[in-house]
């Protein structure tokens, strides 16, 4: 199961069903993100597709008569409208229009009685309504999906429009299973339930005639989740968008003092870029250590360039110029990137503050991490944005805790000038009341199987302090693939597809409240022995993101479990 190979092939589709000859693209904002995550500009051009055009902006009434046009929108109302002006007043010889998702047939006629020149050749449904962020990883791109804990309707009718278009787009028809005790993954869950049933031929894939056990479907919620956003990263992806921010892609250095004019913005794709696909999954130290046998390499063929004392040696030349200068490009790239990393890890204090986010994660030791949360949150070298994470993280484990003093921890947040609202607005989103389970394997376990598994991982100790921590959704895969009764936790919608205990072969994962690079090393790990796993959010989330869709989803709300915290906030933003 590859995403990034099955949006191409979409892509190429419709560039080759329009056959040969200079072509225009017509897009909306959405289905511009699509394709340039999948192909750059150049990779459009040897299609023959030479100018890219937005259907939703203002646009020249130029007629072009001499290009086809190539349309690839979502089927929005907004969209069907936009395209039927257009079809009443054509500017290009024909039209070769491609759908995202499923178009309703009504709209499909309202188009066909629009079409009066008759220039339209073919319409289509190509599923391709998600963003590829990796083979394994795609993103709604909706930073906030909540408003007062429930969802917001156009963002859950654009989650199930996604995940419908995921499993047409992998042929799978899903057993479909949600959280239990969480209202936005039901709803979720029977939203897609009902589209399938309607759409039911669509779905008609007989993927598991041979008696395996059918795909599976799970819908999750961030909310059970809150740590893994909150923790600093190490691998090279993660770590990108944690300190720089990845967007579609792209890596905005525009406001980086010291960074060169041509790379103020650079685009990071595994697909595009042979040595970052390499090393997405790679941790800090190795990328170190890869990036300086890549440059020694790029010196070596340097120093060969300049042997040029013969034609052969003037040929060979002329012939690997294209790829010295696209190692070049890419050396320097990656080169300021680390650069850029490696500056804010060490001016931010990182590395220490790093160590204990994965302590107060992994390890119950109280009163040894409070005195080191008071030292480093009060230190005016660790931004504040930083101290917040490090005291939210404190009162997620020990919300409960007999000796719990988020509260003087508050006190010297706000003392700082700190957005200290952020810490109850955390609680009441993803507090010990809203949790399904125990997220920090503490003393109360019951479960004898994950007892045993936590005491064993303690045995073994950890290789790396830094990335002692698990995400939850890693675990929960391990127990799927282990064939684990899933419905008490996990109960089913469609329960007459359900195996008995046999594990899925093929599963989607989609997280409501939006995925992380952490949970995609961890999906990437297991699809490595010989799992099939795509996960999927409304968006991927770094720390950052994360507490600002906090802050959006318990917008309005009455804070009920976190009073005696309220007081060391302002009041104007609770």
């Amino acid at each position: 199961m590859n995403l990034i190979s099955g949006i191409k092939l979409y892509i190429e589709k419709m560039c080759a069903e329009s056959g040969p000859g200079m072509k225009i693209i017509l897009l909306d904002k959405e289905t511009t993100s699509i394709i340039s995550m999948a192909f750059s500009q150049s990779d459009m051009l040897q299609r023959e597709v030479y100018l890219f055009e937005r259907l939703d902006s203002g646009r020249s009434n130029e007629r072009l008569k001499y290009l086809k046009c190539i349309v690839f929108i979502r089927p929005t109302k907004q969209n069907i409208q936009l395209l039927a002006n257009e079809l009443r007043n054509p500017k290009y010889s024909a039209y070769y229009i491609y759908f995202s998702n499923i178009i309703p047939r009504t709209d499909i006629k309202y188009l066909a009685e629009c079409d009066e020149s008759e220039s339209v050749r073919e319409v289509k449904e190509l599923y391709a309504d998600y963003l590829c962020v990796n083979p394994n990883l795609f993103s709604l791109n909706m930073p906030n999906c909540m408003s007062n804990l429930n969802w917001l309707p156009d963002a859950l009718t654009r989650s199930m429009q996604g995940i419908t278009a995921v499993l047409l787009s992998l042929k799978l028809n899903p057993v479909i299973r949600y959280r239990a005790g969480s209202q936005a993954a039901q709803l979720l869950a029977k939203m897609i339930y009902e589209q399938i049933t309607k759409d039911s031929t669509l779905f008609d894939f007989r993927s598991n005639m041979d008696g395996s056990a059918p795909p599976l479907l799970l819908v999750l919620d961030r909310r059970d989740d809150p740590v893994t956003p909150l923790l600093h990263q190490w691998t090279y992806q993660a770590m990108v968008h944690e300190l720089l921010q990845i967007k579609n892609n792209r890596v905005d250095l525009s406001d980086r003092p010291n960074v060169p004019k041509d790379f103020k913005e650079l685009v990071l794709s595994g697909d595009q870029d042979e040595f970052y696909g390499t090393n997405m999954y790679a941790n800090y130290g190795e990328i170190g250590a890869t990036i300086k046998t890549l440059m020694e390499e790029f010196q070596r063929k340097a120093n060969d360039q300049k042997k040029v004392e013969s034609i052969a040696d003037m040929k060979n030349f002329i012939e690997s110029y294209p790829q010295f200068k696209k190692m070049s490009g890419t050396v320097q790239k990656h080169l300021c990137i680390i650069g850029e990393l490696s500056a804010l890890s060490n001016k931010r204090n990182l590395f220490e503050l790093s160590e204990l986010e994965q302590e107060i994660a992994c390890k119950a030791e109280h009163s040894a991490q409070l005195q080191r949360i008071k030292k480093l949150i009060a230190d005016e070298r660790v931004t504040i944005e930083d101290a917040l994470k490090l005291v939210a993280l404190y009162a997620l484990r020990y919300e409960r805790h007999a000796n719990c003093d988020t509260s003087s921890l508050l006190q010297i947040i706000k003392s700082r000038g700190g957005r200290a609202q952020i810490v109850p607005a955390l609680i009441e989103y993803a507090g010990n009341h809203v949790r399904q389970g125990d997220l920090f394997n503490m003393v109360r376990i019951t479960d004898a199987v994950k007892l045993t598994r936590n005491l064993i991982k303690g045995l073994k100790g950890v290789e790396n302090v830094f990335t002692q921590h698990t995400p939850l959704l890693k675990e929960t895969l391990e127990d799927i693939f282990k064939g684990r009764e899933l419905d008490p936790v996990f109960p089913a919608i469609n329960s007459e597809l359900v195996p008995f205990r046999r594990p899925p072969q093929e599963l989607v994962v989609f997280i409501i409240g939006g995925a992380t690079y952490e949970e995609a090393l961890a999906v990437h790990q297991l699809n490595n022995s010989g799992y099939k796993i795509i996960l999927g959010g409304t968006t991927i989330h770094n720390s950052q993101s994360f507490i600002n869709e906090v802050l959006a989803a318990t917008n309005g709300i009455q804070f009920k479990h976190t009073k005696s915290m309220i007081k060391y906030c302002s009041t104007d933003n609770i």
